[in-house]
């Protein structure tokens, strides 16, 4: 059979898509790539259910399977099938449900759905039975070239009042260290350049066996493995790290100088009725101590606006903890209330309206900071990972995660690259601002 796959999400579905197509191929199919997914036998949609946007995403994605061939069998799996499975199945088209616990099963469920022919069929683990880390295999491969994710931990204990993830998602649970080290070993073997370090909440790695903060171990373990790489962090939560534990993780010598802090507000108010469990001070002082060591170190952020009950007052806490904060980047997201967390119920909820008017001046503000951030960027030296061609630019990644553009021209040395793909680092000098990141010129090649 041919698979196609429609992935949405954070950068654990993206990996957990690449799993189930290493198991597909295992058995005997053939795993179509985007751009050829329209003549696919079955299609895989790996959900999310972050916001009411993200359920409506996926719903899309499902029709559009069922459109691109009206034959093919529909496989739904994902945050959204674990949440709400009964509606998921009642969307036209939909043959296999399965949870986020089930993706791995995935090619047995559909392979017996085909021999059967008997409805829709749900694989769904209760919440209490996602208790214990069930391993996906080692990846051996990424669609992309040059960045490999690596999935740590699942689930999550924090239980902020927003957030449904953790019912989705279930119990703590951490990936065994052998396996990783051997599937970072792997990947890197095979060409990747940067390795992300993933989870549902990253920084609770370890914590369910040992009650200890374990990232920075993993790490150091990881400094070991021979090759030319990088490893970047796809998150640290602030619910969890303390300035403490972000000094030891910067003992990595090859992670790179960029961390997500997701921070949610800048209002003590708010924070704590989102049960964030630090205040704005503590997240300050982390980011103070990322900027004694580095002043380029690259800070990104999430942050919710509209949270029930954020005052004005409680709003202008967040614009300003953007600005004292100076980051890079800021994700602004509009709360959505989910069914079954504590917000939902909260009374003073914030009118669509309001939440877009301050959804539009965070955003604004926010944009004036990271060019801010980058215009300090200028003159100092980098070490860039090329990764495609777009028009007469190559473009790729700084360690602290600026995207920066080179003029094509002046790297010969990849004229032969097919398929306009690079892997490849440079020295680099940032010299203006430009599109969404900067431009530079090479030092070294």
């Amino acid at each position: 059979m041919k698979i196609g796959f429609f992935t949405l999400g954070c950068k654990v579905n993206q990996y957990e898509t690449e799993a189930m197509k290493e198991k597909f191929l295992e058995r005997g199919h053939e795993v179509l790539s985007d751009e050829t997914s329209q003549g696919a036998d079955v299609y895989v949609i790996n959900t999310c259910t972050v916001t009411n946007l993200a359920d409506r995403k996926s719903r899309q994605f499902i029709r559009r399977a069922k459109k691109e061939n009206p034959e093919a069998i529909i496989a739904v799996t994902g945050c959204y099938a674990q949440m709400d499975p009964d509606a998921v199945s009642k969307i036209d088209g939909v043959d296999v449900v399965a949870g986020t616990g089930e993706k791995k099963k995935l090619p047995e469920y559909i392979e017996a759905y085909l021999r059967e022919k008997q409805g829709v069929s749900c694989h769904i683990k209760a919440y209490e039975e996602l208790d214990s880390y069930e391993s996906d295999g080692i990846i051996t491969a990424m669609e992309s070239r040059t960045r490999a994710y690596i999935k740590i931990e699942e689930g999550c204990n924090r239980f902020c009042s927003y957030c449904i993830i953790p019912y989705a998602r279930g119990r703590v649970r951490s990936r065994e260290e052998d396996e990783i080290i051997r599937e970072a070993t792997g990947l890197v073997e095979r060409g990747f350049k940067e390795i992300v370090l993933t989870g549902i909440n990253t920084a609770l790695y370890g914590q369910d066996r040992t009650n200890e903060f374990g990232l920075a171990k993993l790490l150091l373990k990881i400094d070991e493995i021979p090759g030319d790489f990088r490893v970047r962090l796809s998150s640290l939560e602030p619910t969890v790290v303390s300035r403490k534990d972000v000094m030891s993780v910067l003992d990595s010598k090859r992670l790179c100088h960029h961390l997500h802090l997701s921070c949610q507000s800048g209002s003590d108010n708010v924070l704590s009725a989102m049960k964030r469990r630090y205040t704005r001070q503590e997240y300050l002082d982390i980011v103070k101590t990322l900027r004694e060591i580095d002043p380029s170190f690259g800070i990104t952020t999430d942050i919710i606006v509209g949270f029930p009950g954020e005052t004005e007052e409680d709003f202008q806490d967040s614009i300003n903890l953007v600005k004292e904060a100076e980051l890079s980047k800021v994700h602004v997201f509009r709360y959505s209330p989910r069914k079954g967390t504590d917000a939902a119920s909260m009374e003073n909820q914030i009118p669509g309206e309001e939440k877009g008017r301050r959804s539009g001046i965070l955003s604004k503000e926010a944009e004036a900071v990271s060019k801010a951030f980058l215009q300090s960027l200028i003159g100092k030296e980098e070490r860039v990972l090329l990764e495609e061609k777009k028009g007469e630019c190559i473009t790729g990644y700084s360690d602290n995660y600026t995207r920066v553009y080179l003029n094509a021209k002046d790297l010969t040395l990849f004229d032969e690259v097919k398929d306009n793909k690079y892997n490849e680092f440079v020295r680099v000098r940032l010299t203006s601002l430009y599109k969404d990141g900067m431009k530079g010129e090479l030092i070294d090649g």
